[in-house]
């Protein structure tokens, strides 16, 4: 074999050997059996936790003489705590009060003196003053109706040079932001969510995900003749699959990533400004089963305070993040019982409750908020609003009650460094395994040690080089009178 194929073939045999450890090294490790409310340590070890939430009650769209809910597929809730439910099998919206008794159907509109209504709807959004804005899968469109149900206006296919000429236009999701832009998650785009001006004028294209691409299969499409290529999946973004937006405007978006972020935080721009300061991203579950894969985001829903919740498509489980990408609880499950779920496809928040949508079951679940959750949540909110020794108080309370959660004392910890307490900041940063918050906070301590005995340092540090050097003009003299006896 000639010198130089010998060498081509080793080369070869080292990438691959190395994809291999990569791929070993990279695998996560089984869960196991947990119970349903764990938390994350810092160590990244699944620990028993307090509940959170805990599930309450059942609502199918029939206590109250109603129908059933069929394939249901969105939740909303509006600021005055009405509960909107997209019952995607009915073609039907249905407005139910805080106590969840029906208030309103929507199963149609009129337009242009003619009846309308929805095709197999997969999301809507409703703005603070009741607008609704539906997407309309099945037709196609984006229905757009005011508090009343009277028809505004419809998005349609959009016609731009950014767009193929066979583009099918099929939204699932729609968001709408403080300046009354539509964005758009449509079926098959993988260019990001799709932007609409207010008159419903399609504008560009935001928060489009990187590709990802498996190292093996990379290095194998570059080995491959041009007739395997031909016959290889093309390399494509990964598509959302779901979002929602905040007060702001900002548009927190899941999806099904593998290797890059699951969760992400866009600007106007489409630029992700999540912070990911915690012990390791959001991402749903650390551990999971390596044959069922890891978590499936298939919601997102953004409360107060910078806290959003994600649900998982594949556990069941919710998992809830402070602004700063801090884990602080977990509840859900599979399976048939109150509190555990069949296909959940929503998340929502009303008040300090949990709303969950089950697609198969035609349910809702209602989780409320125990004395464990509230705390931590209020800790939360007093952190962010700046209340730091209301925060350190709720912290220590929280540690109290879960003494598992390392967040609680990296709490505690930001609250006191807040507070100019930066020896006492040091020590909780230290017991919370936090390297970022305790090389701050004793950077910080060592300072105001220097300032507080800078004065006495440098008395002695002078004191020290006047006596060293009396001590060598002394030494000096004497040497000097030494030599002249013996010369």
């Amino acid at each position: 074999m000639p010198k130089k194929t010998r060498k081509t073939c080793r080369g070869l045999l080292l990438t691959l050997f190395g994809l291999m450890i990569f791929g070993q090294a990279a695998e996560p490790v089984a869960a196991g059996e947990r119970q349903d409310s764990y938390n994350y340590s810092a160590w990244g070890k699944a620990v028993p936790a307090p509940a959170a939430y805990e599930a309450t009650q059942l609502i199918n769209g029939s206590e109250f003489g109603g129908t059933a809910f069929k394939e249901p597929s969105d939740l909303q809730v509006a600021e005055d705590g009405r509960v909107y439910v997209l019952d995607s099998g009915n073609n039907r919206i249905v407005i139910l009060d805080d106590k969840f008794k029906p208030l309103h159907v929507i199963d149609g509109f009129k337009r242009e003196g003619q009846a309308d209504g929805f095709e197999n709807p997969q999301g809507f959004y409703v703005t603070e003053d009741g607008q609704m804005f539906i997407a309309d899968t099945g037709h196609a469109r984006v229905v757009h109706l005011d508090a009343k149900g009277e028809l505004v206006k419809i998005v349609e296919k959009p016609q731009s040079e950014l767009l193929a000429a066979d583009f099918q236009f099929k939204p699932l999701k729609v968001v709408v932001d403080p300046s009354d832009r539509i964005y758009v998650m449509a079926e098959g785009v993988f260019d990001g969510f799709m932007e609409f001006g207010s008159d419903g004028v399609f504008t560009s294209f935001i928060g489009a995900n990187r590709v990802e691409v498996d190292p093996a299969e990379y290095l194998w499409k570059r080995l491959a003749t041009r007739e395997q290529r031909s016959r290889m999946v093309m390399f494509t973004p990964t598509e959302f699959t779901g979002f929602d937006i905040d007060d702001e405007g900002f548009i927190y978006a899941a999806s099904a990533s593998r290797n890059g972020e699951p969760i992400k935080k866009l600007n106007a721009q489409g630029a992700d400004i999540l912070r990911r300061q915690g012990y390791y991203r959001p991402q749903g579950d650390m551990l999971y089963d390596n044959a069922k894969g890891p978590s499936r985001l298939i919601d997102i829903d953004v409360g107060d305070s910078d806290m959003y919740s994600v649900l998982d498509a594949k556990t069941g489980r919710v998992f809830t993040y402070n602004g700063d990408g801090y884990l602080l609880y977990v509840f859900g499950e599979r399976g048939n019982r109150l509190g555990q779920f069949d296909t959940p496809v929503a998340i929502e928040r009303s008040g300090e409750r949990m709303l969950v949508l089950d697609r198969a079951l035609g349910e809702i679940t209602q989780f409320d908020v125990t004395a464990y959750g509230s705390t931590l949540n209020e800790a939360t909110r007093s952190y962010y609003i700046g209340d730091e020794e209301r925060a350190a108080e709720l912290f220590q309370q929280t540690a109290a009650l879960n003494a598992n959660l390392d967040y609680a004392y990296a709490g505690i910890g930001k609250a006191l460094l807040r507070q100019d307490d930066y020896a006492q900041s040091a020590e909780y940063f230290k017991r919370s395994m936090d390297k970022d918050g305790y090389s701050k906070a004793f950077l910080l301590h060592r300072k105001e040690l220097m300032r507080q005995h800078f004065s006495w340092i440098m008395t002695t540090l002078l004191l020290g080089a006047a006596v060293l050097a009396v001590v060598h003009f002394a030494r000096k003299r004497k040497g000097r009178a030494v030599y002249a006896r013996i010369k």
